[in-house]
């Protein structure tokens, strides 16, 4: 078996290590989003209203797909 140098893996471990933190983002935008309900169904809780769900769960979640994009898209460097 011989190693040709002109096969290439289409991911490298950059590519790997960003998909990977992307994961990691979008699960965390999604685990703070979830939650702010009340145990009693009679009564209302504003904690839904938080800066936390509206606002900072909603972006991490855009930012974990944003770099999901980039890290499939990511081309690998070339080796001189």
């Amino acid at each position: 078996m011989t190693n040709n140098n002109n096969e290439q893996l289409a991911f490298t471990k950059q590519n790997y290590i960003l998909l990977i933190a992307a994961a990691v983002l979008v699960l965390v935008g999604f685990v703070l989003m979830s939650g702010g309900g009340s145990d009693d169904p009679s009564v209302f809780s504003d904690a839904i209203f938080g800066f936390k769900r509206l606002t900072l769960a909603p972006t991490l979640v855009v930012v974990g797909y944003a770099i999901g994009i980039f890290a499939i898209m990511k081309k690998p460097q070339e080796e001189k």
